[in-house]
């Protein structure tokens, strides 16, 4: 018995270390620095300042926080209802019995397996350019005048859409997982008594997808929350207001950039602790929200 307890502790100490050293020991670290004032991210605890809650309420009264945090706050609202209301029609339609659902599937899922720089690339440099792009070649075609994209006005909304394009496909076969673990025999009953497509949609597929539904809220939330690549590839020399989000003001605190008079790691920290902790509280309300003990099979 020694012997295997022995075995236990061997096998599972590089697991435990990993964790200490990886992950608790940056999150501690983090939340500490939050509390003072830091120029650098290496620079040592003995050089740290007490500022208390002087970071926070530097970062809530800056305007391009406020602006970054709008932003984050259009990109999980309107890409969330927009992308897992695709992504669920995509998963009910393929779990149909339509046929080819299996290229149907691969297809849509497709943009997941492409890098994500190059397919902002291709949103910007192949599909908004102003001369030659897909969107104004339709639209001269028709004899409307190109639309520039890129623009102020129209930035934001046009990477929403390249982001939306490239994550249906992850959420729709969560939806499709949770899907197939419906027993037929329940719709088959439903058919026999009667009930339409709409009626064993409503009644049968959503009340026993709340779980799935609950994981792919906090899955989204955790994307919008870290929504970086995307905002850096639309705005790639200046940081935009039209684009920027917290993690990109959070590294620009850090590290320095057009947004921020002065590098603040302490500041910086708080932002990504602001960030973890809106996180959280989604994960807590999705689990008030769709509790445990909804049926789910």
């Amino acid at each position: 018995m020694k012997k295997n307890k022995s075995m236990i502790v061997c096998f599972l100490l590089p697991c435990v270390l990993a964790i200490l050293i990886v992950y608790l020991y940056p999150v501690l670290r983090t939340l500490l620095m939050s509390f003072f004032k830091i120029e650098s991210v290496t620079s040592d605890i003995s050089n740290w300042s007490f500022y208390g809650l002087g970071n926070y309420k530097r970062i809530f009264g800056s305007a391009t926080f406020r602006t970054a945090m709008w932003n984050m706050f259009r990109i999980w609202l309107v890409g969330g209802i927009i992308t897992l209301s695709i992504a669920l029609l995509f998963a009910v339609i393929l779990t149909s019995g339509i046929r080819f659902k299996k290229f149907f599937r691969a297809a849509i899922y497709l943009p997941n397996v492409i890098s994500a720089v190059a397919l902002a690339t291709m949103w910007v440099q192949y599909v908004y350019n102003n001369d030659y792009g897909m969107l104004n070649k339709m639209l001269r075609s028709v004899g409307l005048e190109g639309v520039k994209w890129l623009g102020t006005d129209t930035k934001f909304w046009a990477m929403l859409a390249a982001f939306i394009f490239g994550a249906v496909g992850y959420y729709m076969l969560i939806f499709i997982s949770g899907i197939e673990r419906i027993p037929q025999d329940l719709y088959e009953a439903a058919i026999i008594d009667g009930a339409g497509i709409v009626q064993r949609f409503t009644r049968i597929t959503m009340p026993l997808l709340k779980g799935i539904m609950k994981t792919n809220i906090t899955f989204w939330t955790i994307n919008s929350a870290t929504f970086y690549l995307w905002s850096k590839m639309f705005s790639p020399v200046d940081t935009e207001s039209s684009t920027i989000v917290p993690v990109v003001y959070l590294y620009e605190l850090i590290f320095g950039g057009k947004s921020v008079s002065e590098r603040d790691a302490g500041a910086g920290a708080a932002v990504g602790v602001t960030l973890a902790v809106i996180i959280l509280l989604a994960y807590l309300v999705m689990n008030r929200v769709f509790k445990e003990d909804d049926l789910e099979f």
